[in-house]
């Protein structure tokens, strides 16, 4: 007997149906307490997309089918006549590398088919470290590849895959791409030398030096206007005077 806790999510068992209701049937499995198969998981001639009215449409008591474990809870176990994914969608995970098969090619790209819901896609630039003109020049339809998760965007449904994320850069490469890294440090800017004490007196005493002789041109420079100023009023008055004698 299958001890329950033994039981995984997505093993396949051969059971024998204990008995159908109108939703669903207790299934023996071999373990300690019957599995249950939901109507909505009962598949009839293999195809998933047709419907299923009745239990009895599919199976009866005392008929051995193929089952899948859907889910493991502590009260019961959950199967299903869908086979599983092999990859669901929490499980791809980027930086994990993967194994697939080629199953369509497109002018931008490969698609593969890895077990998930949908097709992961290499797009041509992915391909190879070098330059490819079509995807067919990597890879044909049919081939088994190995690739690497980029990116997975489960609204979107998109897995994005990269096979030469999993390739050694070519050495002609590493070189471009090292030579290209490295950045051109600044040159330092210059500094001013650090002065010594009698240096520093003596540009004190060149500045105070500088000012002094600054104020005694600022006071030459107002005592020069004032001259002017007084001249030109002496001249103004003469010529006042002088117009007055005239008349």
């Amino acid at each position: 007997m299958v001890q329950q806790e033994e039981i995984k999510s997505k093993e396949r068992y051969t059971g024998t149906v204990l008995k159908t209701t109108l939703q669903g049937a207790l299934i023996d499995i071999g373990s300690e307490k019957p599995g249950f198969i939901h109507i909505s998981q009962v598949v009839k001639d293999k195809d998933p997309q047709k419907a299923v009215n009745s239990i009895e449409e599919v199976m009866e008591k005392g008929q051995k089918l193929d089952f899948w474990v859907k889910r493991v809870r502590k009260d019961r176990i959950e199967l299903t006549m869908k086979e599983p994914l092999a990859l669901e969608w929490r499980e791809i995970k980027p930086d994990m590398t993967i194994k697939g098969k080629v199953v369509r090619l497109e002018t931008f790209g490969a698609f593969v088919e890895i077990g998930a819901e949908r097709p992961g896609l290499i797009h041509i630039s992915e391909l190879s470290h070098s330059y490819v003109r079509t995807p067919g020049e990597v890879v044909r339809e049919g081939d088994e590849i190995e690739a690497k998760v980029l990116e997975v965007n489960r609204r979107k449904k998109q897995i994005k895959l990269s096979v030469k994320a999993l390739q050694e850069l070519p050495e002609t490469l590493q070189i471009e791409q090292q030579g290209s890294s490295k950045k051109e440090e600044p040159e330092p800017e210059p500094q001013e030398p650090e002065l010594t004490a009698m240096e520093i007196a003596m540009r004190h005493a060149m500045e105070k030096s500088e000012g002094k002789a600054s104020d005694e041109s600022n006071k030459k420079s107002r005592k020069s206007k004032g001259t002017s100023v007084e001249q030109e009023e002496l001249l103004s008055r003469t010529l006042e005077k002088k117009v007055g004698q005239d008349s």
